[in-house]
């Protein structure tokens, strides 16, 4: 059985319902908000993820997301009717985590969740690169650039312990979204293109000449730091 206090922000009663009977028989503890002024109210309590509907009566669950963000790196889901592409990658940059589209299934959002939870199995050593200018430290689940600790989302520090755990390996989207998910999820693939774009706003010092990870046209994305000596 899963552990973990989960945050649902969803005015429609009935799918938040349905979402948290998902996932209390999965062992989570749930707490509904049905107001973006509830969610509020509520997450000085602790939690370990929320799942956040952007159509909420009093507050855009958008700018939610941005409050969050200001002060943590608690894993977000979206939660939406809006399907577009555009709409999506719209909220991972605004530091959502992962986005699923009403209708959907209740075991696939369940799926997000464990998937989201789960840490990377990656190295747990400190690594440093460019001469200390990065440092990524798994088991504090830290990032610093330049001695200044930078703020990463779960997804996106996964996805930076992955490329930078094998230098100059080149991942496919499909790769990256398996790490992320666990598994390969249909129509996510071009997402990862908005989480790689907020990683580099945090540590590159020139986007469009990065350091550390490098666009491979029509392939994905390659980590190019070079690690510090022991």
């Amino acid at each position: 059985m899963n552990s973990g206090k989960i945050l649902v922000v969803e005015d429609e009663s009935k799918i938040a319902e349905i979402v948290k009977a998902y996932l209390v028989k999965e062992g989570f503890s749930i707490t509904v908000a049905e107001t973006g002024q509830q969610a509020i109210s509520v997450l000085k309590n602790g939690f370990d993820l929320i799942i956040l509907d952007l159509m909420l009566p009093d507050i855009d669950g958008e700018d939610i997301c941005v409050m969050i963000r200001k002060n943590s790196d608690i894993p977000i889901i979206m939660l939406t009717a809006k399907s577009e592409e555009a709409d999506r990658i719209k909220g991972l940059g605004l530091g959502a985590d992962d986005y699923v589209v009403k209708p959907f299934s209740p075991r696939e959002l369940v799926a997000r969740v464990k998937a989201l939870l789960r840490r990377s199995g990656g190295t747990s050593e400190t690594a440093g690169f460019n001469k200390g200018d990065l440092v990524i430290d798994p088991l504090r689940y830290e990032v610093s650039k330049n001695g200044t600790q930078v703020v990463l989302t779960p997804t996106e520090f996964k996805l930076l312990q992955c490329l930078s755990s094998h230098p100059g390996q080149v991942f496919t989207r499909l790769q990256l979204v398996n790490v992320i998910l666990g598994y390969d999820f249909e129509g996510y693939d071009r997402t990862i293109d908005a989480h790689i774009k907020n990683i580099r706003h945090k540590i590159e010092d020139n986007q469009r000449d990065p350091s550390y990870i490098k666009t491979v046209y029509g392939v994905g994305y390659k980590f190019t730091g070079l690690p510090d000596a022991d």
